[in-house]
């Protein structure tokens, strides 16, 4: 029988949890299913290390992230603490979050992501607890205090709104290019000219003038 307690456990326990959310989906995937694949036979071994579903979910996104943090933090660097302007600061993240293209484990996450990104607690301002107190939510705050000096008079409903909606368009775009790579098959575009246009599409977003309600135009 499969032992339920112990760190081996519990790193099984997350890749199956990785495969599966990615596979059926946030909302769909079978607890059953994340345990059998993790070769465990006792029913509650999700329950024994993570305490919920939702808290396995937590974990994975938790160790997803613990991953592109040391990276955002080196492309932040790069970029410039102060000077950085729009571009710079999406150009940092979409580089950081690309790297979880590299491995089969990292386009798992990225598909799970992808369907997580309203979770953010942007138009709120308050933090999903995986992201609290971390250099993304950091940066998050560095692109609205960037789309507020480009466009001024952008109310600040209006402005959260764009800036949740680019973050999704980010996750989107990496998730569906994960699933490409996961499924083999082979993109339109190679992957720097992907990043990079999906960099100034974002930007373009966050940059484009504020509509007036009623004109015709």
């Amino acid at each position: 029988m499969a032992r339920t307690s112990g760190p081996e456990t519990r790193e099984k326990l997350l890749r199956a949890g990785e495969e599966v959310f990615a596979a059926q989906g946030v909302d769909g995937a079978q607890l059953r299913d994340i345990v059998r694949l993790a070769g465990q036979s006792n029913p509650s071994a999700v329950q024994y290390h993570f305490g919920s579903r939702g808290g396995l979910l937590d974990a994975v996104m938790a160790e997803r992230q613990r991953r592109t943090e040391q990276v955002l933090t080196a492309e932040l660097e790069r970029a410039g603490e102060a000077a950085a302007g729009l571009r710079e600061l999406l150009t940092a993240l979409v580089n950081a979050e690309a790297t979880e293209l590299r491995t089969d484990r990292g386009r798992r996450c990225l598909r799970i992501s992808a369907q997580l990104s309203h979770e953010s607690g942007v138009r709120t301002r308050t933090p999903h607890p995986t992201i609290d107190g971390t250099v993304y939510w950091t940066l998050i705050g560095r692109l609205e205090d960037r789309v507020a000096h480009l466009a001024p008079g952008l109310p600040e409903p209006l402005r959260l709104e764009r800036l949740d909606l680019a973050l999704t368009l980010i996750g989107a775009a990496l998730g569906d290019r994960a699933r490409q790579y996961l499924a083999g098959a082979t993109p339109l575009t190679g992957e720097e000219l992907f990043l990079a246009d999906l960099v100034e599409t974002t930007a373009a977003l966050l940059r484009a003038p504020h509509p007036t309600p009623g004109d015709p135009s």
